[in-house]
């Protein structure tokens, strides 16, 4: 059974920091890119960053500069370390992982984010 299992969200003040992390199981990690995306009320699920299985990483124009994605295969875990959290980056984070060579996606329940003073 494959699970995504989210962590790290929370409430935080404008230009303070979050990391993420995405724990899995029941996939073959090394082979997945790996991503976040996230969700605002309202809006469509949108990419945040993602991260091959070479380790190329990718980012959204928003969030350049500002948030740092990564990966530990031994682990299974992919995190998002978020700096300079605008109010713009509050959403429903999910974990996602993708097999291009398949291709299966799979999801994570999500957690939330918050910025507001």
């Amino acid at each position: 059974q494959v699970q995504l299992v989210e962590s790290g969200g929370g409430l935080v003040q404008p230009g303070g920091s979050l990391r993420l992390s995405c724990a899995a199981s029941g996939i073959l990690f090394r082979i997945y890119t790996m991503g976040w995306y996230r969700q605002a009320p309202g809006k469509q699920r949108e990419l945040v960053a993602s991260i091959t299985s070479g380790g190329t990483s990718n980012y959204a124009d928003s969030v350049k500069g500002r948030f740092t994605i990564s990966r530990d295969n031994t682990d299974k875990t992919v995190n998002l370390q978020m700096n300079n959290l605008k109010p713009e980056d509050t959403a429903v984070y999910h974990c996602n992982a993708y097999n291009p060579r398949t291709p299966t996606n799979y999801w994570g329940q999500g957690t939330q984010v918050t910025v507001s003073s």
